[in-house]
């Protein structure tokens, strides 16, 4: 089996669906996913995040972010590397990672 065999399909950025991102956005574990790939700037290993989930739990959310287009997600050997997709969704929805990612200024709380 080859390397492109293994990945999984990843939406194109006409396919990307608003409802979809939203409802992927929703769960406090996969907005988490997403805060620490944006602050990392580089893919992240399944294994290398901070979660409080079961690894199967696990697998589900980055299957429900691949397929809305959040990630990406590829392998370098045994290891299933993750990497957020910020070009193409500023692409398809300017602002949105930047206001889900980029932190509060002014001490402000939120509202």
């Amino acid at each position: 089996m080859t390397p492109l065999e293994r990945t999984p399909p990843h939406p194109e950025v006409s396919a990307f669906d608003l409802q979809q991102v939203l409802e992927a956005l929703v769960d406090p574990v996969r907005r988490g996913i997403v805060t620490q790939l944006a602050a990392s700037g580089e893919a992240i290993a399944c294994g290398g995040f901070d979660l409080s989930v079961s690894k199967s739990t696990a697998t589900h959310h980055f299957k429900v972010l691949r397929e809305a287009g959040l990630i990406r997600q590829y392998y370098v050997g045994t290891s299933r590397m993750n990497e957020l997709r910020r070009a193409e969704m500023d692409e398809a929805f300017p602002g949105l990672l930047d206001a889900l990612t980029l932190p509060r200024g002014g001490g402000r709380g939120r509202r």
